[in-house]
C-alpha cells in the first residue's frame, strides 16, 4: 500500500496499517537545500528542489505544494514584507479605514489565478505531480475565508464584526469565492487533497464562526467535493472553544494545533464521519529539540490517535530551522513498529525549569509592559494581529500612560521559557505586567488601553 493510498484511507475514516505522515513542509523546504525563504517561495524550480528533497529525507504520505496564506492577498492588493526564514507577511490592508485607504470590495484589483505568484506555485505543482506519481498525495492550501478577510480589513475586522456585520459577511462570501477559484486551479494542477487554512478563526466565539466562517468554508468544502477531491479544515492556534463547530463543517477531515487535545478532536470528528490531523509540538520539540524528544512526541500522538482516520503532522507550517535529524526520527517510528518499541523503552528527560529565564520587576516598572507570546509574528496571522494591538494601544495611551510592548517568541528558548514563567497555555497571548490578560483572543483597542491604565494606576502611577 503506497503512502497516497494511506492517506485516502485515512481522510475516509479507515483503519490503516501505520499513520498516515504529513510533514508541512513549507519556506523549511528552502533550508534542505540551502535558499532563504524569500527566495523559495518566489522560484518553481526551489520549490521543487526542496520538496524533493523532503520527500527523500521524510518518506512523507503527502506533502503541500506550499505553505504561503499570502498568495491570494498580494495579487488582492495587500503589500508583503519579505524574511529570509518565514513566509511574507501582510503589512498593508486596503480594506481598513484605519490605515487610511478604507477601499472597498469594489475597488480591490480582480482576482485571478494567473495573477502574482500563483504561475510559480501551478509550474511547481505539475512538476511535482510527475515526479511523485501515484505514491504521495500533494495537498493543496487555500487562505481561509475569514484569514483572508484580515489580511484585508486589518484589525478593523474586529471592530466591523460587531459594528457592521453585513459588511464583513459579505467580504468573507467574497474570499470564499477566492478560495474556490484557488482551490479549483490547485485541482486541475494535481493536488489530491484541499486544506482551508484559517488560524484566524482561533481568535473568535463558536456564534462569530457559526455567523462569519461556517457557511463560507462549507462553499468551499462543498466545491471541493464536487470536485472529486478531498477536504480539509487547518485552524493553527488555540482554537479550543470552536472544536465542536469546525466539526460540523462540510470537511473531510479537521486538523488542529499543539495546543488541542488529540482525544478531543478525535472524539468530535469521528462520530460525525470525519478524519483528523496534527498535532506534532513544533517548537519546543521540533524545533529545539532533539531526535528523542521528536520520538517521544511522536508516541505520544499515535497512542492519542489510534489507527484508524488519524495523519500525523506537525500543528502548523514548519519553521525553516526544524532539525532535519528530528523529522527523520518521526519518520522512522512511522514507518518500523520495531522502532516505536524501541523508542517506548527511552526515558524522559527531566522538564527544562527556565530557572535561568529572569522576569522584570514589573511593579517597580514606570512602564507598563505589556508581554505577547506568539509563535512568531513575522509568520502566524493571529500573532500579527495581536501584536499589531499591542503596538496600537501602546501609540493610543502616548506618553500620558508609557507602555513598553515586548515580542516573545516560542521559537526561542528564551520565549518557551517567559511563556512558561509567566504561565500562559494558549497563543498568541497578551499579558500585561506579568498577567495574563488576554489569552488567544485579539482585544478590541479600547479594552486593551482600559487594562493597561488600570494596572498603571494600580501601581500608583498617575494617568492625565
Amino acid at each position: 500500500m503506497n503512502g497516497k493510498t494511506i492517506v485516502f484511507d485515512a481522510l475516509q475514516g479507515k483503519q490503516t496499517p501505520r499513520p498516515a505522515w504529513l510533514p508541512f513542509v513549507g519556506v523549511h523546504g528552502g533550508q534542505l537545500i540551502d535558499a532563504a525563504a524569500d527566495r523559495y517561495l518566489q522560484s518553481p524550480d526551489l520549490i521543487v528542489q526542496g520538496l524533493t528533497r523532503a520527500q527523500e529525507l521524510y518518506r512523507p504520505d503527502a506533502l503541500p505544494i506550499v505553505f504561503d496564506l499570502q498568495l491570494e492577498a498580494e495579487v488582492l492588493g495587500c503589500a508583503l514584507q519579505w524574511a529570509d526564514k518565514t513566509p511574507p507577511s501582510v503589512v498593508t490592508h486596503p480594506m481598513s479605514a484605519m490605515e487610511g485607504e478604507g477601499r472597498t470590495l469594489d475597488d480591490l484589483p480582480a482576482f485571478s489565478t494567473d495573477a502574482g505568484r500563483f504561475p510559480i506555485v501551478w509550474d511547481a505543482a505539475n512538476r511535482m505531480r510527475r515526479g511523485v506519481g501515484d505514491d504521495t498525495a500533494l495537498y493543496g492550501l487555500v487562505t481561509g475565508p475569514f484569514t483572508l478577510t484580515s489580511h484585508l480589513m486589518g484589525n478593523d475586522l474586529f471592530l466591523q464584526m460587531f459594528d457592521d456585520p453585513m459588511k464583513v459577511e459579505q467580504t468573507v462570501r467574497f474570499c470564499a469565492g477566492v478560495a474556490k477559484q484557488v482551490a479549483g486551479a490547485y485541482l486541475d494542477h494535481g493536488a489530491d487533497v484541499i486544506a482551508v487554512v484559517d488560524p484566524m478563526t482561533s481568535q473568535i466565539s463558536p456564534e462569530h464562526f457559526e455567523q462569519f466562517v461556517r457557511p463560507a468554508v462549507n462553499d468551499v468544502f462543498d466545491f471541493v467535493r464536487g470536485r472529486d477531491g478531498f477536504s480539509s479544515l487547518f485552524v493553527c492556534g488555540d482554537a479550543t472553544r470552536n472544536l465542536e463547530v469546525m466539526a460540523n463543517t462540510h470537511c473531510d477531515n479537521v486538523s488542529i494545533d499543539e495546543q488541542i487535545d488529540l482525544t478531543t478532536i478525535r472524539n468530535l470528528t469521528v462520530p460525525r464521519g470525519k478524519s483528523f490531523g496534527g498535532n506534532l509540538k513544533l517548537t519546543v520539540v521540533l524545533l529545539m529539540g532533539d531526535a528523542d524528544d521528536a520520538r517521544r512526541d511522536t508516541l505520544r500522538c499515535l497512542d492519542a490517535a489510534g489507527d484508524a482516520g488519524f495523519i500525523l503532522a506537525p500543528g502548523c507550517d514548519l519553521p525553516y530551522d526544524v532539525k532535519p535529524e528530528n523529522l527523520q526520527a518521526v519518520a522512522q517510528l512511522v514507518h518500523d513498529p520495531y522502532q516505536r518499541d524501541v523508542a517506548r523503552t527511552l526515558s524522559a528527560k527531566a522538564d527544562d525549569d527556565f530557572a535561568d529565564i529572569a522576569l522584570p520587576d514589573y511593579d517597580a516598572s514606570s512602564p507598563v509592559i505589556v508581554d505577547v507570546i506568539t509563535l512568531d509574528s513575522a509568520s502566524c496571522a493571529p500573532c500579527q494581529y495581536m501584536v499589531a494591538a499591542a503596538n496600537a494601544a501602546r501609540d493610543r495611551l502616548g506618553e500620558e500612560c508609557p507602555v513598553e510592548v515586548r515580542e516573545h517568541k516560542i521559537t526561542t528558548r528564551e520565549g518557551v521559557g517567559v511563556m512558561s514563567r509567566l504561565g500562559v497555555a494558549a497563543l498568541p497571548t497578551i499579558c500585561v505586567d506579568g498577567q495574563v490578560a488576554f489569552s488567544s483572543i485579539i482585544p478590541q483597542p479600547q479594552m486593551l488601553c482600559d487594562t493597561i491604565v488600570e494596572r498603571r494606576q494600580a501601581k500608583g502611577f498617575a494617568v492625565s
